[in-house]
C-alpha cells in the first residue's frame, strides 16, 4: 500500500530568515519568509511553525497563502530573539502540478545569527536558508 503512494520531492521552495530594519520600531528584527524559486506558481500554501527545545515550546503558528507566483517570496512571520535561540521548524505543504508537496524546514537552535548570513535565492537581501 505505502509503496503505491507517490510523495514528490520538494525542489526550489525554501524557508529563509532575514535580518531587516523595522522603521516603525527603529530596530533590527528577524523575519521568516517562504521562497518560491520554481518556474510555476504554488497554491494553497499551508505553513505550520513552532519553536522548541526540551520543555520550552512556543505556540504553534499556522499561516496560509492562496497563491505564491513563480520566483517570488512572502513573509511568514516575525521571529523574536528569544525564539531564534530555540530549534525552529516550518512544515510547508502546497499544491503544484496537480500534486500535493510537503517538506519540513529546520533551523537548529542558535543557528540564526548575523555571523552566518549569505546570499539567498529571490530575496534581494542576505539571510539564512533552513536545512
Amino acid at each position: 500500500m505505502r509503496k503505491d503512494i507517490d510523495i514528490p520531492e520538494v525542489k526550489d521552495v525554501h524557508v529563509a530568515v532575514v535580518r531587516e530594519f523595522n522603521k516603525e520600531f527603529r530596530s533590527d528584527e528577524w523575519n521568516a519568509y517562504i521562497i518560491n524559486n520554481r518556474g510555476i506558481s504554488i497554491e494553497m500554501v499551508l505553513i505550520v511553525a513552532r519553536g522548541f527545545e526540551g520543555k520550552k515550546e512556543t505556540s504553534t503558528m499556522r499561516h496560509k497563502l492562496e497563491k505564491l507566483p513563480p520566483h517570488s517570496f512572502a513573509k511568514i512571520e516575525y521571529m523574536q530573539d528569544e525564539v531564534t535561540a530555540l530549534n525552529n521548524e516550518f512544515l510547508v505543504t502546497f499544491f503544484a502540478e496537480n500534486k500535493m508537496f510537503e517538506k519540513k524546514f529546520f533551523f537548529p537552535k542558535n543557528s540564526i545569527s548575523e555571523d552566518v548570513v549569505a546570499t539567498i535565492p529571490v530575496i534581494p537581501k542576505k539571510g539564512i536558508l533552513a536545512e
